[in-house]
């Protein structure tokens, strides 16, 4: 069990301890998709949705979901966020709309969960406010996209 950083010598879960890490800046991207058919796509994009502002709420969501990351996962450090923004790639001919999260911090631990955490949370909210129109919509596609800042330095996905 000692090559797993999150077990104890007992084997038990633990949250690492990062008191000797140095602080630096952090910043780290993920993404995700989320699929619906034509009419909803245009409903959202027209703002015919009855909710309102789908991704405007989508926006604001994915922010708080990255503030309570730690919160729902368990061994998460709470981390103070300098910094949270979600952005939105529609794209009419797929029908579908790719949400972005990027989160920066300056401290001893990443901001990879939290991330990853306010894409899905943007992409569920999008999925909230639309079920009642479409109930088959798909989320896809979780995935980190870049990460620089820590003692592994930075990550590009390949795609």
């Amino acid at each position: 069990m000692s090559d797993f950083t999150h077990f104890n010598e007992a084997g038990r879960s633990r949250m690492v301890d990062v008191s000797d890490k140095a602080q630096t800046l952090r910043e780290a991207t993920a993404g995700c998709t989320v699929r619906v058919n034509p009419d909803t796509f245009r409903l959202i994009m027209d703002g015919g949705i009855k909710k309102g502002d789908v991704l405007g709420v989508a926006q604001v969501a994915g922010i708080l979901g990255a503030k309570r990351t730690p919160d729902i996962i368990p061994m998460c450090h709470p981390i103070l966020i300098t910094g949270a923004d979600i952005d939105f790639q529609p794209d009419e001919a797929a029908s579908a709309i790719g949400v972005t999260a990027t989160v920066r911090c300056r401290g001893e631990t990443g901001v990879e969960m939290e991330a990853m955490t306010a894409a899905t949370v943007a992409a569920l909210t999008i999925y909230d406010m639309c079920k009642a129109v479409q109930r088959d919509i798909e989320i896809g596609e979780v995935r980190l996209l870049r990460k620089t800042g820590g003692k592994s330095g930075e990550y590009v996905r390949s795609e």
